[in-house]
C-alpha cells in the first residue's frame, strides 16, 4: 500500500504491526490522512483501559510530513457482553505545521542525584497545541488553618494543549520513551522550519 520512502514507511508499518492493534485498519486510516505525502517521522501509542468487565483499547498515531501533522485516533468497543461483536471508530485530523503553537516535552527522571549524562527519562508527557484551547486542572483552594471551613474557591493550572500523550518506561517500555522523544525532536525541527518559511 505504501509507495514512498521505503525506510520511513516500512518502519511505520513495523510499529503498527508491533502495536497489535488492528494494524491494517490503522495503516489504511493513516494512508488516507497522508493523501500521498511522504512521512518524515511517526509515533504510535496504544493505551488499554479497563471498565468493569470490559477492556477498551485506543491507539494514537502521529505522522509528520514536511508540511503537516496527521493525528489518527482509533478506539474499539465491545457491542455484546461476550466480546464477539466489536466496533472500531477512527478519526483523523490534519494540522498544517505553520498552525502548531507549541510542542512541549515534560520529562520525569528517577533518583536525580544518581543521574549520569545520557540517562533516559522514565516518563515523558508530549503535549501539542494548535487551536489555542486550554485545559484547566482545578482543585479546591485552602489555607493553613486546619480548623477553617471557609470556601476559598479553587486554584489550579491552565495549559494550552490539543493533544497530550503520557509515555512511561514501566508501562510502554524504554524504547517507546525514546521513540516519543525522537518524534518530538523531528516535529519541533519541521515546525520551526515551517514557521520560519512562513515569515519569509
Amino acid at each position: 500500500m505504501f509507495s514512498r520512502t521505503p525506510d520511513a514507511l516500512s518502519a511505520l508499518r513495523d510499529d503498527l504491526t508491533r502495536s497489535g492493534f488492528y494494524p491494517h485498519l490503522v495503516e489504511d486510516v493513516i494512508v488516507d490522512g497522508l493523501d500521498g505525502a511522504e512521512p518524515q517521522d511517526h509515533f504510535i501509542h496504544v493505551e488499554t483501559h479497563f471498565d468493569q468487565d470490559e477492556v477498551h483499547r485506543h491507539v494514537t498515531g502521529l505522522v509528520v510530513t514536511r508540511d503537516f501533522l496527521v493525528i489518527v485516533h482509533v478506539d474499539d468497543q465491545q457491542l455484546d457482553e461476550h466480546g464477539q461483536h466489536v466496533m472500531a471508530q477512527a478519526s483523523t485530523e490534519t494540522v498544517p505545521l505553520v498552525r502548531l503553537g507549541t510542542v512541549m516535552l515534560n520529562s520525569v527522571f528517577r533518583q536525580p542525584h544518581e543521574y549520569r549524562r545520557g540517562d533516559q527519562a522514565r516518563e515523558l508527557t508530549l503535549a501539542i497545541a494548535w487551536t489555542g484551547s486550554l485545559r484547566a486542572d482545578l482543585v479546591p483552594a485552602g489555607c493553613q488553618d486546619q480548623h477553617c471551613d471557609a470556601d476559598h474557591g479553587y486554584t489550579g493550572n491552565l495549559q494550552s494543549e490539543d493533544l497530550v500523550l503520557r509515555i512511561s518506561a514501566e508501562a510502554d517500555g524504554p524504547l517507546a520513551v525514546e521513540n516519543a522523544r525522537r518524534f518530538a525532536r523531528t516535529l519541533r525541527r519541521l515546525h520551526t522550519g515551517a514557521a520560519l518559511a512562513g515569515r519569509a
